[in-house]
């Protein structure tokens, strides 16, 4: 069939459609597809859902903080530091409170500290610690990109507040179900 010939596809979003969303779920179709091929769909959609959720969120999150020159990632070292008593924590420290790897902080702060949001100092006590430290520079800038994700809402504005609660306290629930089950408590 020739480009001509085809019937014409309307690309504008139905009703209840949204712009970015395609019209058959890949996440429902996959849970039929593996539903008549194994047990667990309904866990293996649940991960799922997490995971796109996952990823939507983030580059929802990117986008906001694009125009200040920052991942989401780097948003959360800096503010990380914002929230702390004397803006400066040991890199160690900051890889277990972002619950992340060593390996991911100082990539950040290597990135933050090209654009002269942050410094690396020794520690005070002990100089083999080394501390990254917020400079004025990017803690007016993580000031700013804090009201933008404000006034989005951080993408959730579409959600109602008891929603939002009901959302964060099932999360938490299977956070803390899932940490459970890898240290085998």
């Amino acid at each position: 069939m020739t480009a001509d010939a085809r019937p014409s596809r309307s690309h504008a979003p139905g009703p209840g459609q949204h712009v970015n969303r395609p019209a058959l779920d890949p996440i429902a179709e996959a849970r039929r597809q593996w539903e008549l091929r194994h047990d667990a769909a309904l866990p293996m959609e649940v991960v799922v859902r997490l995971f796109r959720a996952q990823q939507l969120a983030l580059g929802h999150m990117n986008e906001l903080l694009a125009p200040f020159g920052l991942t989401f990632a780097r948003y959360e070292v800096l503010k990380l530091l914002a929230f702390s008593r004397t803006g400066r924590l040991p890199m160690g420290k900051m890889g277990e409170r972002l619950m992340v790897h060593p390996t991911s902080v100082t990539s950040a702060v290597n990135r933050l500290e090209a654009q002269g949001l942050v410094e690396r100092v020794p520690g005070d006590h002990d100089r083999r610690t080394t501390l990254a430290v917020l400079t004025e520079a990017g803690r007016e800038l993580v000031d700013r990109a804090t009201d933008a994700l404000v006034a989005d809402g951080f993408g959730m504005s579409d959600l109602s507040d008891e929603g939002m609660r009901e959302l964060a306290g099932g999360l938490e629930r299977l956070c803390e179900e899932l940490e459970g089950a890898s240290t085998g408590s």
